[in-house]
């Protein structure tokens, strides 16, 4: 307990710091007294520290700059918050519309395919019915010359003669020319020569005829227009077929073939490459990608693995890629030693080569 317990006094100086004051009492005694011992509610005790105006002024704009960053933090975090919820928005509305896109996609394939085959039904039902109508022709033909005498053919056969031919020639059509079979399953032995042959028979029908239809299923059968004149020129492209298949096969299996002595023979046959690559084996087309790809030098570019061209260069050794194309002759390579720091080099292309013989 403080020995002037219960004396009062008065505070007649500036405190000298935060805890105490300075009392003078009735007797003239000056003491230095803790706050907490004094008894005087009357008396504001400053809980700040007291500075200078200047000191003050300083203060309060800290204070406000202070508070002004805060309002700015706090405004960007929110900026940063629509941003990202607009852009988790647009993300799932960019998704639904991909999924839509697909979903589109699907359907249109799938109406194209089932257009595809209602085309392929209904041109097999023609083709029935045009098979039908050619053999009933020929029972016509047939019994046109069963019953005229073989005086009327110019003496050139005995009727019964005249008879046998026309059987031969009914069993060999329906062996060669019955549609309907070849639809479920081309001839087995050199179908496209079985099929230029049909289509050349049923041109030759359809001019003796003058029957439209059988000059249509030449037509499809041969691939070309519904004109005598284009089923003739086709016919003869697909006489140079078996010959083309001979030369390129020949040319193929030489030892140390290249794509210009491929070329050399193939350009001939341009007219009809894609009948002659469909009877191409699948080793056989694979080996002419691999002749085409192997006659043209490769070329850094974006995918890349390369290495620096200079063997006296650090980076001669160093792994990298070409993440971007930068015009005709720079671009930028992401090097491997560098790849956590995220660093991006520019060079000219002719600076660069491929990794280790890799062209990828």
């Amino acid at each position: 307990m403080n020995p002037r317990y219960g004396d009062s006094g008065v505070i007649e100086a500036d405190p000298p710091n935060h805890w105490q004051q300075i009392v003078t009492f009735a007797d003239g005694e000056r003491l230095l007294i803790n706050n907490a011992d004094l008894d005087a509610a009357s008396i504001p005790f400053p809980t700040e520290p007291s500075y200078s105006p200047q000191y003050s002024e300083a203060i309060a704009a800290l204070k406000e700059q202070h508070k002004q960053e805060l309002e700015r933090l706090q405004q960007e975090l929110k900026i940063g918050l629509q941003l990202e919820a607009t852009a988790r928005a647009e993300e799932q509305v960019s998704e639904q519309i991909q999924s839509l896109q697909n979903l589109y996609k699907q359907q249109k394939e799938q109406n194209i395919q089932l257009q595809q085959r209602l085309d392929e039904m209904e041109g097999l039902r023609k083709l029935e019915i045009e098979n039908q109508q050619l053999l009933s022709r020929i029972q016509e033909l047939e019994h046109a010359v069963e019953q005229r005498p073989s005086q009327q053919w110019g003496n050139t056969m005995t009727q019964q003669a005249t008879k046998a031919l026309n059987k031969q020639v009914k069993q060999a059509l329906e062996k060669t020319i019955d549609l309907r079979s070849l639809a479920v399953e081309p001839p087995k032995e050199n179908p496209q020569e079985c099929l230029r042959l049909m289509g050349m028979a049923l041109k030759n029908l359809a001019s003796a005829m003058n029957n439209s239809q059988a000059l249509e299923a030449a037509a499809i059968i041969l691939g070309s227009e519904p004109t005598p004149c284009a089923i003739a020129y086709r016919a003869e492209q697909l006489s140079m077929l078996p010959q083309a298949v001979s030369d390129i096969r020949r040319v193929l299996a030489q030892p140390g073939c290249t794509w210009q002595d491929y070329w050399a023979v193939a350009q001939e046959y341009e007219v009809i490459k894609a009948d002659y690559w469909a009877e191409l084996t699948t080793e056989e087309t694979e080996l002419i990608a691999a002749l085409e790809i192997a006659s043209h030098p490769p070329v850094i570019q974006v995918g890349s693995i390369v290495a620096y061209a200079d063997p006296y260069y650090t980076l001669y050794n160093a792994r990298g890629e070409v993440v971007e194309e930068l015009g005709e002759e720079e671009v930028l390579v992401a090097w491997d030693h560098w790849k956590n720091e995220g660093r991006k080099i520019r060079y000219f292309r002719n600076e660069l080569r491929f990794w280790q013989g890799e062209n990828k």
